[in-house]
């Protein structure tokens, strides 16, 4: 962390070494003596602070002007990063060094800590050898800007360290595809493993075994990698995607709160976007040195190339259209089908961030509708109401008849012209039955 990067005076240090000898930690020194944990454990291990250097009175402070900018900035947001507040501050014209900012941040907030990290060591991944990717629940920022569920699909090359944003209403299977798809496409190729945690939408766990589905392993053959997913308690093995969702909660959206949040999240994915290629690419990562446009440079060769034809991610479903009423439901809502295919299975078809449910049968698209809310009034298609309104409302005894163009040819069919049509009466003698007059008791029957 960049804020740790300051000078320590040696009557500081001193209290350091005492709080060390007796068995502080690093956490709680740094919180006695006021400077970040990395710098106290870095000037324990180096055996002192450096020798001092003389600095121009004016190099320790920043202009009144900038004062103001910084309080304005925490006005709007207490949670900046030092390196978000450096960034807004720099495309305004700042000048100043990094460490008088953070001397002035200090003066105002006091010391941003966290705790120490468990220790790790990094998992090296060869070019084009891995990709890692999550959802993460970005729900309270959702609520807070008006945008309903929110939600994170974060992809990263393991090799290049190239990452991937994508903000979507769902974490289903069909939104999951489409953020891979993207990813793919983002990075102009594919790695050989595709690394996640055991994702219900891409299949079942049963006790230590994670399964994919069908619809996964399908997708996984069409774009030519294979799926891998961390054993239980493993989550550190895709620690590369993981921790990115730091940066993304804890700078990236800090900074919209100061700079205006979004209206949409056409437009939240589009900033995201812009502020990756802005400030995380071209930057040199802290494992690698490298920055990730540069590294990616190197991998891209060695990736394997995105399908010419798109997977389609969309949702699809078989339904069966209503009787009598010509209506399929899809989530709770009602769309109405050509009436002629009452009774017929039909399959729907929601394509991913279009807003649209189409209606399929015998390979062609039957009806389109806007996808309404949920528990809305069936959506009907006018055509549609009109044609089953006109076969509801036909006569019954001629709805097996066969219609005529011509009326007179009707006519000229039932006209049997002159002649004597009288039917002489039934001789029943030659049947061995009893026959009964009128006044039997019968009623004249037989």
């Amino acid at each position: 962390d960049r804020e740790g990067i300051e000078m320590m005076t040696q009557e500081e240090f001193m209290d350091v070494l005492a709080l060390h000898r007796q068995g502080f930690t690093i956490t709680d020194i740094a919180r006695a003596v006021g400077h970040h944990p990395a710098t106290v454990s870095a000037w324990i291990k180096r055996g002192g602070p450096p020798a001092g250097r003389r600095l121009d009175p004016a190099d320790r402070v920043v202009s009144d002007h900038w004062a103001g900018r910084i309080v304005e900035l925490l006005e709007g947001n207490a949670n900046l990063l030092g390196t978000s507040v450096e960034r807004l501050l720099r495309a305004e014209g700042f000048e100043g060094s990094y460490p008088t900012l953070i001397r002035n941040l200090r003066e105002i907030r006091g010391v941003r800590t966290r705790r120490s990290p468990a220790v790790s060591v990094p998992i090296e991944t060869a070019a084009a050898e891995e990709f890692q990717f999550d959802w993460s629940d970005c729900n309270p920022w959702g609520q807070l800007w008006g945008l309903g569920e929110l939600h994170c699909f974060g992809a990263i090359l393991c090799f290049s360290r190239r990452r991937h944003w994508w903000f979507a209403p769902s974490i289903d299977r069909s939104h999951t595809f489409e953020g891979l798809v993207r990813f793919f496409e983002d990075v102009g190729g594919v790695a050989g493993i595709g690394r996640c945690d055991r994702m219900g939408a891409l299949g079942t766990s049963r006790g230590k075994t994670f399964r994919f589905c069908p619809e996964a392993l399908e997708f996984a053959a069409y774009h030519g990698f294979a799926f891998k997913a961390c054993a239980a308690g493993d989550a550190k093995r895709k620690g590369k995607c993981e921790r990115p969702f730091r940066e993304l909660k804890e700078a990236f959206f800090q900074e919209l709160v100061v700079e205006g949040p979004p209206i949409s999240i056409g437009e939240l994915n589009r900033r995201a976007q812009a502020w990756l290629e802005r400030e995380v690419h071209p930057r040199p990562h802290r494992a690698t040195g490298a920055a990730p446009a540069e590294r990616l440079q190197a991998e891209l060769p060695l990736l394997a190339p995105v399908p010419r034809v798109r997977f389609d991610t969309a949702r699809r479903e078989p339904r069966v259209v209503g009787i009598p009423v010509p209506l399929v439901e899809v989530d709770g809502v009602a769309y109405s089908a050509p009436p002629a295919l009452v009774g017929a299975a039909v399959e729907v078809r929601l394509p991913v961030d279009q807003g649209i449910v189409e209606i399929r049968a015998y390979g062609a698209v039957v009806a389109t509708h806007r996808i309404a809310p949920r528990g809305s009034p069936p959506v009907w298609d006018p055509a549609h109401r009109r044609e089953a309104e006109a076969m509801a409302l036909a006569p019954h005894g001629r709805r097996h008849l066969v219609a005529l163009p011509d009326p007179e040819v009707v006519q000229t069919r039932l006209d049997l012209g002159p002649g004597d049509y009288d039917v002489d009466e039934p001789d029943l003698g030659r049947y061995d039955v009893e026959v009964f007059g009128p006044g039997c008791g019968c009623g004249g029957g037989r």
